[in-house]
């Protein structure tokens, strides 16, 4: 009779377990399929084990790709880039940034065709050079040509998404590209890296990821968000805190170059071109507890003085929130 009430408690604690698995809440959010720490943690279940949540990763090619996903419902949650998401709060759309993904530093970089007979910035002038419009990678690159005072009718900027640009690189049917990894690697075969997103941060035009949620959805679900910032900031901490160990034959590169498709031979090299800031530091004044907004600010001015969107507001604050890092504090 005992093994019978025993076996009776199993079935049901079982059943019990089935019933809250399938009844669990289907998120999907978006990426961009950096190779980067939280990926490890993703390839592994963690989010969905810390949140509840069943977890479906959609990966985006741009920016502009997860507005429009934002914009219409489809998704709640997304890393976007410091440009697309300044174009995002400038135009309304409801969502708050939240965490802080990476701030972007060679890992994005304008890469220039060997024999292009390009050496400086200034000899890009007459040179067609390709980008994703509206991303944090354009907003460099537009940088950068303000930099060598360079106007947009001094070169030929082509809109193309990251797989293109490999292809049009392989066609020699452009002379530079602005972009991000992985495929900055692979025209590095056969281009020379001329300037890099951390050089255009130094003169004044500064990029990150981050990570942005609808604001409904983040009122009804905060200690799930919480446990999404718990999870990305054990990730970071983890390599972070050994991050020589996290070498080409490493398990956790392994993983990265298996879940993105990356060369495990190159993401190291990917990995040092992001700053990856502890969860309890990006919830200082120069971060999310105000320098960000600041930042979106700067960038949706730059961002109208150059013709890519018709006005700036004057407050960017109500578009960032630091409520969800006290967590990690």
């Amino acid at each position: 009779m005992l093994g019978y009430f025993c076996r009776t408690l199993t079935a049901t604690a079982a059943l019990l377990a089935l019933t809250g698995a399938a009844g669990a809440e289907t998120v999907v959010i978006g990426h961009f399929g950096n190779p980067t720490p939280m990926q490890v943690a993703a390839s592994e279940g963690k989010f969905a084990e810390a949140t509840g949540w069943d977890v479906e990763w959609r990966k985006f090619a741009s920016g502009a790709d997860v507005i429009a996903a934002m914009a219409s419902g489809d998704i709640k949650l997304a890393e976007l880039g410091s440009s697309p998401l300044a174009i995002a709060a400038t135009q309304g759309v409801d969502l708050q940034m939240f965490m802080l993904a990476q701030v972007i530093g060679s890992a994005e970089s304008l890469i220039v065709r060997n024999g292009s007979g390009i050496e400086t910035l200034a000899d890009l002038k007459g040179k067609r050079i390709a980008v994703p419009v509206g991303s944090t990678a354009h907003f460099s690159l537009m940088g950068a040509l303000v930099h060598a005072e360079l106007g947009s009718n001094d070169v030929t900027i082509m809109s193309m998404p990251p797989d293109q640009i490999a292809a049009a690189w392989q066609q020699e049917a452009i002379d530079a590209a602005f972009i991000w990894q992985p495929v900055q690697e692979e025209i590095l075969q056969t281009g020379t890296r001329l300037v890099g997103a951390d050089e255009t941060a130094g003169w004044g035009y500064p990029t990150f990821d981050g990570w942005v949620v609808n604001t409904d959805f983040a009122a009804e679900n905060k200690e799930a968000l919480q446990a999404f910032v718990r999870t990305v900031d054990a990730a970071n901490k983890a390599y972070l805190d050994n991050a020589a160990a996290w070498t080409s034959d490493s398990p956790e590169v392994q993983t990265i170059a298996s879940y993105t498709g990356a060369d495990p031979s190159q993401v190291p090299a990917i990995l040092e071109g992001y700053s990856f800031l502890p969860a309890a530091e990006q919830a200082k004044p120069e971060w999310l507890g105000g320098g960000i907004a600041e930042a979106l600010k700067s960038t949706a001015e730059f961002l109208k003085e150059a013709g890519r969107i018709d006005s700036a507001s004057d407050d960017y604050t109500p578009f960032v929130t630091a409520d969800f890092l006290s967590v990690a504090k």
